[in-house]
């Protein structure tokens, strides 16, 4: 396998202050990476984060705030980060709204938001990047969701966004090709607090490797995508533990 070394590249990882996308900074600043931290309202999370990562390597990561609901401000994040590193080699597109909507009750609004954060941003945020990316022979990584194939109990549009990031990351692969597209899907990570632990339970039981997979299981996948893996693109990365396999 070709290696990629990453060292000095420069990455935007989206919603990067909490969560999986602060276990894809630190997994890609680990690698020798700079790191833009994109965030919206988790600001003290994100700047802590930049902190903690600047005094292992100076002026290596850079907080960025942006509302991935505003179009203007998804062009001026991705300037703002190629103005700051000078280069632009990854953007990781980790950023996503989760939350149920049975089809009685959803609206318009939640349509929006949903369809909006999951699919438009990461669009036009690849959009905005390809220049840069084109210059640099890089590479986006969106964050697709098994339930994209398997639609989850009252979240029809959430699960449709996620289904049209699937196919979005496809096209985009052929349409900005030699930059790379790829995606990550992953399975039961981090568990929702509002969940009863026989759901947790019952999630377990019925994947194969018997476990919740970890927020550095999918940065692990990330980093993979945008180091190593050279000759991969338009593909979807299923990290599920094998839960698709089973009813």
């Amino acid at each position: 396998m070709q290696k990629n070394s990453l060292t000095d590249k420069v990455a935007l990882v989206t919603g990067a202050g909490r969560r999986i996308g602060a276990a894809t900074v630190k997994g890609l600043h680990a690698e020798g990476m700079r790191v833009g931290i994109h965030y919206h309202t988790s600001k003290s999370d994100a700047e802590q984060l930049a902190r903690k990562l600047n005094r292992i390597r100076p002026d290596s990561a850079w907080p960025v705030a942006g509302d991935l609901s505003d179009p203007g401000d998804l062009h001026r994040m991705v300037a703002a980060v190629i103005e700051r590193f000078e280069r632009l080699d990854a953007l990781v597109n980790n950023a996503s709204t989760f939350y149920p909507t049975p089809v009685r009750r959803a609206t318009p609004e939640q349509w929006d938001d949903l369809v909006g954060i999951n699919m438009r941003a990461p669009f036009f945020l690849a959009q905005a990047a390809a220049p840069a990316l084109l210059a640099s022979a890089g590479c986006i990584v969106n964050m697709a969701d098994v339930y994209a194939r398997r639609p989850l109990a009252d979240h029809a549009i959430y699960c449709a966004a996620k289904a049209g990031l699937v196919a979005l990351t496809r096209a985009l692969a052929r349409d900005l090709s030699p930059v790379r597209v790829n995606a990550v899907a992953p399975g039961a990570i981090i568990w929702p607090e509002n969940a009863g632990s026989e759901d947790r339970q019952g999630i377990i039981e019925r994947t194969p490797l018997q476990r919740l997979g970890t927020p550095e299981e999918i940065a692990a996948t990330i980093v993979y995508l945008i180091g190593p893996a050279t000759f991969v693109t338009g593909q979807v990365i299923t990290v599920d533990g094998g839960r698709s396999l089973v009813p």
